[in-house]
């Protein structure tokens, strides 16, 4: 009896010196809803406006940021002065549209002798990759503007809704969509001087 009795107090010392030591953080209620927080190192927020509030013809009306922090809206950017138009689209994290965008880099300028032209290159980057947008811009020093579509809503508008990059569209004089290529390979870039000429 005296054995069990002294089992008994050291069994309940034991606990009593345990629960000095244990976890005292209050539990979750298991009746309570779990709510997930969004991790925000990769949270976006869609600032796109439908489809259908936007000018989906050109010079639409589409706010562009240069890499000096200017906003623009694409209806002021985008010259309609009789002249065929190319729109480039590219992403900073793009090897071909690194490629593509330094091979038209080193023909722009007798290109624009031959035939007189627009080209603007528009960076669909998300907005957290605008800095790199910047050092791009920076580093490239092309002799044609560059912008980032600032709400991503090109995508929303354009054939295709640019899946695939980079992507270039031709303009006509009147804004019609003449031509549309995707994906680049070297000599793609005379190719699309080539239709151009055709809309002198």
């Amino acid at each position: 009896m005296r054995k069990l009795f002294i089992a008994t107090i050291f069994v309940s010392s034991f606990f009593s010196a345990c629960g000095q030591n244990a976890d005292t953080t209050p539990k979750a209620d298991a009746t309570a809803p779990i709510v997930i927080q969004p991790r925000q190192s990769n949270y976006y927020v869609d600032t796109a406006r439908p489809s259908n509030q936007i000018q989906s013809t050109f010079p639409y009306d589409i706010s562009l940021r240069n890499a000096q922090g200017d906003t623009l809206n694409s209806a002021k950017v985008f010259e309609k002065n009789g002249k065929p138009t190319v729109l480039m689209f590219w992403l900073t994290t793009c090897g071909p549209c690194r490629m593509e965008l330094n091979a038209i880099k080193g023909k722009y300028e007798s290109w624009k002798q031959e035939a007189d032209f627009n080209l603007y290159a528009i960076s669909t980057d998300f907005p957290k990759n605008y800095p790199q947008f910047i050092s791009r811009v920076e580093e490239g020093k092309w002799g044609f503007p560059a912008y980032h579509d600032l709400n991503r809503e090109f995508h929303l508008v354009m054939p295709g809704e640019l899946n695939g990059l980079p992507q270039v569209f031709v303009l006509d004089k009147n804004g019609n969509i003449a031509y549309h290529t995707r994906k680049y390979v070297p000599g793609d870039e005379d190719k699309l001087f080539e239709e151009v000429r055709k809309l002198r």
